[in-house]
This record gives C-alpha cells, sequence and structure tokens, in this order.
C-alpha cells in the first residue's frame, strides 16, 4: 500500500447512488466509450463517460442503479463535459460497474 490516506481525507469524498437515465455512444472519446447521464435525486441529474462497452450493451445500462463520485470538478473530455466519475472494478481492459445489491434512494451516501 503506498498511497495511505486519513479517515478525513475519505470524508471529503462524496459517493452517491445514482441510476442511468440515458446511455449514448461517445465516438470522439479516445478509448470506446459511453456518454451516461445519471439521476442523482435530490442532486440532481449529472453527465459522465465511461468507458465500459466491452461488457454492457446500452440497453442494459438503462435504469442501471450505479455507484459515483459526485463531488469532483468537472472535466472536459473530447467535446464532453464530465460532471461525476462511475466506479468499476478494473479487471484488465474490462470495468465492472460497482452497484447496490438492492434498489435504493438516488442521491443516497455510500459509505
Amino acid at each position: 500500500m503506498d498511497k495511505i490516506i486519513t479517515f478525513e481525507d475519505f470524508t471529503k469524498v462524496d459517493l452517491r447512488i445514482g441510476t442511468i437515465t440515458e446511455v449514448n455512444d461517445f465516438p470522439e472519446a479516445r478509448n470506446p466509450a459511453y456518454q451516461l447521464t445519471i439521476d442523482f435525486g435530490d442532486l440532481g441529474v449529472k453527465k459522465t463517460s465511461a468507458q465500459i462497452t466491452t461488457l454492457y450493451k446500452k440497453e442494459d445500462l438503462l435504469n442501471k442503479q450505479i455507484v459515483a463520485v459526485v463531488n469532483f470538478p468537472k472535466k472536459q473530455i473530447a467535446k464532453f463535459m464530465s460532471e461525476c466519475l462511475v466506479l468499476g472494478a478494473v479487471n484488465g481492459k474490462d470495468v465492472i460497474l460497482l452497484n447496490p445489491e438492492q434498489t435504493v434512494k438516488n442521491g443516497a451516501t455510500v459509505g
């Protein structure tokens, strides 16, 4: 373990549950990716891109709940503005999305 953080560092990361409401191809991305629109309940709707095309079809992602970091600054990716970071386990070139085992309220905190 090279990167030790404090509990205070961890509490700065705002992890929330959201539901994917829209999925679009993102041909301008350097690596194959989708553009996602995610509903975070009272936090509103945020957009992001995710390199998850190897394991997920667009129709399989609709209405799927995911875990995301929602308090990063916006980041320009090609001509698209990413507003959050969807979390997943990296397995080689594949990314397996993290998601709650049961349906929870959009915007629920993860801790």
